[in-house]
């Protein structure tokens, strides 16, 4: 009788660690849905910003898909991250004299859209906000919030493939 119950408390442990593991945001609506994939060699001199951990790049892809680009954060010396630099929660709030929407830009170890004042975590993409009622255009209760567009990254020492 005591076993069951144990095995019935692992049982409900473990649904509850891969309910809560689960994505916790919504699909981005903004999110660029054309399909791409392009490769680039970090191992070139044109891209020895990523040759080190921790080290960012923005990349511009013939493909239209990105929007406004992408940031490439190499995380470890084998692992690369891809974010859209789309701002991911309001994309066409603000415009410059030309009428570009702005774009996401890096001041490690943040990713930040100007515009909105956000701020996300450039290891993981979510957004930190320390302090919601001091950011303009800031969504309202109730409304998703997202973190920011990440893509898929492939690497295999040589070759780095990006893709969605």
């Amino acid at each position: 009788m005591m076993k069951n119950r144990i095995l019935h408390l692992l049982i409900l442990i473990a649904l509850l660690a891969t309910l809560q593991s689960c994505e916790k945001y919504p699909e981005n609506p903004n999110r660029p849905t054309t399909p791409f994939s392009f490769s680039i060699y970090p191992n070139l001199l044109q891209y020895q910003e990523i040759n080190f951990t921790s080290g960012w790049i923005y990349l511009t892809s013939e493909v239209e898909s990105t929007s406004r680009g992408i940031i490439v954060f190499r995380q470890s010396q084998n692992e690369f991250l891809a974010y859209d630099r789309l701002p991911p929660n309001e994309p066409n709030a603000c415009t410059d004299s030309e009428g570009h929407t702005t774009r996401l830009v890096v001041d490690f170890p943040f990713v930040v859209d100007h515009c909105n004042n956000a701020y996300y975590n450039i290891l993981n993409g979510q957004i930190i906000v320390a302090e919601p009622d001091m950011i303009p255009n800031f969504p309202t209760e109730g409304v998703p919030v997202y973190p920011l567009i990440q893509y898929h990254t492939q690497y295999d020492g040589n070759k780095l493939t990006i893709y969605n």
